[in-house]
């Protein structure tokens, strides 16, 4: 067997001078965004409720509530579409700031 077939599968694609952190890190400043940039959790935090009322509506709808399931259902649509609006707003003000990357509002 030559040398080539004992070396793992990662060390045959690496290129030669290329170490395997610098090939697959993340750029800084995209890294953990959603978590930095505090604005976004009402939104997230609202998507979630929005998942938990589909998940209501459907069970609902299982046991045959059917006025349950409606009312949890439209709840549900309310919530989907608020948080995307919140979202949606957040990123436009944030893109709208006239900065390219957002270095001083990171946590590190």
């Amino acid at each position: 067997m030559s040398i080539e077939q004992h070396k793992t599968r990662d060390q045959r694609r690496r290129a030669p001078g290329r170490s395997f952190s610098s090939r697959f890190r993340t750029p800084r400043t995209h890294a953990e965004e959603g978590v930095e940039d505090n604005y976004n959790l009402p939104g997230l935090a609202l998507l979630g409720l929005a998942l938990i009322a589909t998940a209501l509506s459907l069970l609902a709808a299982a046991y045959g509530f059917s006025t349950r399931a409606i009312i949890a259902a439209v709840i549900a649509a309310l919530l989907y579409l608020s948080g995307a609006l919140w979202l949606a707003i957040e990123w436009r003000r944030r893109n709208t700031q006239g900065r390219s990357n957002n270095i001083d509002r990171q946590g590190h």
